[in-house]
């Protein structure tokens, strides 16, 4: 039986604090949206996100790494380059994400200079 006294009630979720506290980050949002997308090379990402530098994007992906949620694969060169795809457990977060998106459509206002 479900516990629904008041002091129950109060409690945060455990599992929605675990995803804030890696979403709630500034630009780990972006990033998974990307990555949604295809896997990309590093360089590729970081222009894909304006404003973002190259150590805030790379501390980022090495969170997503340790969350499980994202592969980091070196592409053999010349030149050598790195590229970065979600893992299924990054996949399956998509439909959660498409429809916070929506919500933020209807009941966020639009930022100013947006696109």
């Amino acid at each position: 039986m479900a516990d629904h006294s008041e002091e129950a009630c109060r409690r945060v979720d455990v599992g929605i604090s675990r995803v804030f506290e890696l979403f709630g980050k500034r630009w780990t949002g972006p990033i998974v949206s990307v990555l949604l997308q295809r896997p990309v090379h590093f360089a590729e990402l970081r222009r894909a996100i304006p404003g973002i530098s190259e150590r805030m994007l790379s501390d980022r992906l090495t969170e997503l790494g340790a969350a499980g949620l994202v592969i980091r694969e070196v592409d053999e060169g010349p030149p050598l380059r790195v590229s970065y795809r979600l893992t299924e457990a990054g996949k399956a977060m998509e439909p959660a994400l498409k429809e916070l998106g929506q919500w933020a459509d209807t009941y966020l206002a639009p930022e100013s200079g947006g696109c």
